[in-house]
Formats: structure tokens, sequence, C-alpha cells
């Protein structure tokens, strides 16, 4: 598989992953219209995203096999499965102590975080910022949940959701600018 179809079908996959966290997201908010529009529109945004990401890598698989590294696979599986723990641990203690509205805020951590070391496994070092920006995204959830009537998981759904979509809509140009390229 050539360079740019191997980046054609990271972007793409990028795009399509991330389009269906994005939908996810989007969905933990319970808000009435107008604003619950904005939120449908979103979820249908980042399904067209998503679904045009898996078309992207679908047609990177022209330029020869996808090729796999073990190595690689391992270690995503390794952060996966922290993250997954994390996750469920913390939600479970939240539940327990009476703490359920922070469980959006425990799990946009933990993804945020997760991105982290995923930046280098996946070679896509804008990862991080994407990291920091979720991180910072459960932070105001968790101070607005502390200090208003306003709900965290409006809050970090919302936020998490925009900006998965915005990474995932950024995935897919650039998958399509390999596309260009590979075709003057």
């Amino acid at each position: 598989m050539t360079a740019l179809a191997d980046a054609r079908r990271r972007a793409g996959l990028t795009a399509l992953y991330l389009g269906i966290f994005a939908t996810v997201w989007l969905s933990v908010p319970d808000s009435e219209p107008p604003w619950g529009v904005f939120l449908v529109a979103g979820s249908v945004a980042a399904l067209i995203t998503a679904g045009a990401g898996g078309a992207l890598a679908v047609l990177s698989r022209a330029a020869g096999p996808l090729s796999r590294d073990a190595v690689t696979d391992r270690k995503h599986l390794v952060i996966f499965a922290a993250e997954l723990a994390a996750t469920g641990f913390g939600a479970v203690l939240l539940a327990v102590t009476g703490r359920s509205e922070y469980i959006a805020v425990l799990v946009a951590a933990v993804v945020g975080i997760h991105f982290w070391p995923l930046a280098l496994v996946l070679r896509d070092p804008a990862l991080r910022i994407l990291a920091g920006l979720v991180f910072v995204t459960a932070l105001a959830g968790l101070v607005t949940g502390m200090m208003s009537a306003v709900s965290p998981g409006e809050v970090v759904g919302t936020g998490v959701g925009v900006l998965l979509l915005g990474y995932a809509i950024g995935a897919l140009i650039r998958g399509g600018m390999t596309l260009r390229a590979s075709h003057p």
C-alpha cells in the first residue's frame, strides 16, 4: 500500500470512528428545543461524516492490502482496555456514591487522556491537541456541575461531541486531499 493510500485509510478510519463517537456524545445532553435541534443536526452531520470516512477507508483498499502491525495493534488494545477499565470502575464508583451525574465528566476526562498515548500509536500528533481540548471540556463540565444548575452531561456531551465531529471532519478533509494528490 502506498504512503498516500495508507494516509487515506487512516484518515478515513479516524473520520469513521470519531464520527460515530461524536454521535454518541451529542446524544448525552437532554435538551429541549431549540438547543435539541442543533444536537440532532450535529448527530446527523456526525453520522454522515462517519459514512464518508468509511467510504474513504474502503477506497484506500484499491491501492493494496491493509498493512497491519501486530505491535501497534497490541498497544492500541492495551490503551483501549485501560480506558474501559478506568471508565467502568469510575462509573460504578460514582453511581454507588450517588454522583452519577458526573459519569460523563469522568468518561470525557479518560477519553481525553487516552488520546495522548494514542497519538504516538496512530502516528497522529494532532490527537494531542484533541486530548487537551477534551480534557479541558471535562473540567468545564465538572466546574459547571459544581457551581450551577446546568447538568455536567450537557456541557461535556455537547463539548466533546463537537470536538470529535470537528476532528472527524478535519480527518475527512485530509483524506480527501490525498485523493487529489494521487489523481492530479
